[in-house]
């Protein structure tokens, strides 16, 4: 049986609850906007384990949790002995006994799992390999308040099509009825039992997987994200070679045929050379953007950049809901 107080995956959820979540951010945006105290779950501790490193999902977590009242402990991979001296059980029993929630972010999507079964807490995905479902409640709700409302709207994510981001794309669109295409070359599509799930769950999305890039005609908005995910191990010049084509650029946004589409992205960008690891790839292999050109970036970084704040009022929103009901 599925814990509702945790939040694992987008599946384990309804559309109306999704809406709900993406609505409660929205209100909870509200108030941290007019400087409105909101220490709703005062006093109670919560620990986020990181086994990824990231600037967004840790800075949403410690700043909603704080927020919100709450006590926040990090613990990061060099910090505690999860899977390695202590099993994920253990830990999860251990940590269970002493906070009142727990944040993962990692690798395996079965760990996160594990802690929710074990703890006796809520867990919240902060991302594994298969899903990341935070991201996706910030994500819909930048969406909605940009257009105003989800009904209607056509998306599609081009790139990696087999990474956790395009997987909890494919599935929230269809749970909340968002027409969705997924656009990457065919040995980088999702797999099929992610698009079995998407198609379970559909509430009555127009589902689309091809790897032609005249497929983002008429889309409302445009996402991508890098092309090699954290920990993968590819060949990185035959993974360029293969995505080039599937840049946004000024000409794959002239296909939409739509003046009004908006670009987002879940961050980082390689857009540009102000970074360690865009430098080392314009070293390599001559490009200095990868996914985005700079221009597109700049043009929507205001879009880009809200969403990107929206990862804490979304936490913020998670978190509460899961935790309200102790």
């Amino acid at each position: 049986m599925v814990n509702k107080a945790s939040f694992l995956k987008e599946i384990d959820f309804s559309k109306a609850e999704l809406m709900e979540l993406i609505d409660l951010s929205i209100q909870f945006k509200g108030l941290k906007e007019k400087r409105i105290s909101h220490k709703y779950l005062e006093g109670l501790n919560i620990a986020l384990i990181f086994e990824k490193a990231s600037t967004r999902t840790r800075s949403a977590f410690t700043v909603a949790g704080q927020d919100l009242g709450m006590n926040v402990t990090y613990l990061g991979s060099g910090e505690i002995q999860l899977g390695k001296k202590e099993s994920v059980e253990d830990t999860a029993k251990v940590l269970g006994s002493m906070f009142d929630g727990i944040e993962y972010r990692g690798f395996k999507q079965e760990d996160v799992e594990t802690l929710s079964k074990y703890s006796g807490v809520p867990v919240w995905n902060g991302l594994t390999d298969t899903w990341h479902p935070t991201q996706m409640i910030a994500d819909f709700m930048t969406l909605k308040e940009h257009f105003g409302t989800l009904e209607g709207l056509s998306i599609a994510y081009i790139g990696d099509g087999r990474n956790n981001m395009a997987n909890s794309l494919l599935v929230t669109s269809a749970i909340l009825g968002v027409n969705v295409t997924i656009i990457s070359p065919k040995t980088l599509q999702p797999e099929q039992e992610i698009i079995d799930l998407a198609h379970a769950h559909n509430t009555g999305a127009i589902l689309t997987i091809t790897d032609d890039v005249n497929a983002v005609a008429g889309v409302d908005m445009i996402y991508t994200d890098v092309w090699v995910s954290m920990g993968e191990e590819v060949d990185f010049k035959e993974r360029i070679d293969l995505l080039l084509p599937y840049q946004i650029n000024s000409d794959l946004l002239a296909k939409t045929g739509n003046d009004q589409v908006i670009v987002m992205h879940c961050l980082p960008a390689f857009h540009d050379l102000n970074t360690e690891i865009g430098r080392d790839i314009y070293e390599q292999y001559g490009l200095s953007e990868l996914e985005i050109t700079d221009e597109v970036f700049q043009k929507y970084s205001t879009t880009i950049f809200q969403e990107a704040e929206n990862r804490m009022h979304s936490i913020k929103a998670i978190m509460y809901r899961s935790l309200k009901r102790l």
